[in-house]
């Protein structure tokens, strides 16, 4: 039974998506704050995190970058904002998905499914190793370096840079790559896609031109 750990300041919504997790089968603990969501997660064995933004103390931003340097659990940010800049910097500190306040609790757990089921993917792996001029993708280990130099992609970064890699040369449409790398139960926009890819791109730097726009197509990587 999956654990998810709701991060929140307000009773309400904790209340709200515990209800829903619950009768989706899920094991459920919550923490009002930034601070109690940091501790908890040390301590506890969880698959899923539904972390709000906007709290006292710390916020959602703070307790994610700090997450993150122990921890790859998959993240789900709730925010009141749907500003391009805060979904790029949410991404940025490696969030699988970003949910704009009000949400429907039903959307929320089907994306829910959908971020454990790739990262259930993820986990497994593939024996493979990518190597081209300078950039080395190590599927197995889902590691990405560049000229030797370890690159700290987001969870969702590896996923899309792994799918393009392995289907380099080949013009992936926009659905088909938000089916495969977010699933087919994504409920969100293609401007995730957009995001995403502008985020990989500036992490590849030089090697940024590989991955190349298809007006009204795609994306392909060339090598």
């Amino acid at each position: 039974m999956p654990r998810l750990l709701i991060v929140d300041d307000e009773m309400r919504i904790r209340e709200l998506i515990r209800k829903y997790a619950k009768f989706e089968g899920y094991e459920v603990d919550e923490a009002a704050d930034g601070m109690e969501a940091m501790k908890k997660c040390r301590s506890g064995n969880y698959d899923l995190m539904i972390l709000d933004v906007m709290m006292p103390e710390l916020d959602g931003f703070s307790v994610c970058r700090e997450i993150r340097k122990y921890s790859t659990i998959p993240v789900i940010m709730l925010s009141a904002r749907g500003e391009e800049y805060d979904r790029i910097h949410g991404f940025e500190l490696g969030v699988d998905d970003y949910v704009v306040k009000p949400f429907s609790p039903r959307e929320l757990m089907m994306r829910a499914a959908a971020v454990l089921k790739r990262s259930g993917a993820a986990a497994a792996g593939e024996k493979e190793i990518y190597q081209k001029d300078g950039l080395r993708v190590d599927f197995t280990g889902r590691q990405v370096t560049l000229e030797g130099q370890k690159l700290n992609l987001s969870p969702k970064e590896y996923d899309l840079l792994f799918y393009l890699v392995r289907h380099r040369g080949v013009a992936l449409e926009r659905e088909r790559l938000i089916s495969q790398v977010w699933g087919y139960d994504f409920y969100g926009d293609d401007r995730t896609l957009d995001t995403h890819i502008k985020l990989l791109r500036k992490s590849l730097g030089p090697m940024s031109g590989a991955i190349v726009t298809l007006r009204g197509v795609g994306y392909r990587f060339d090598e």
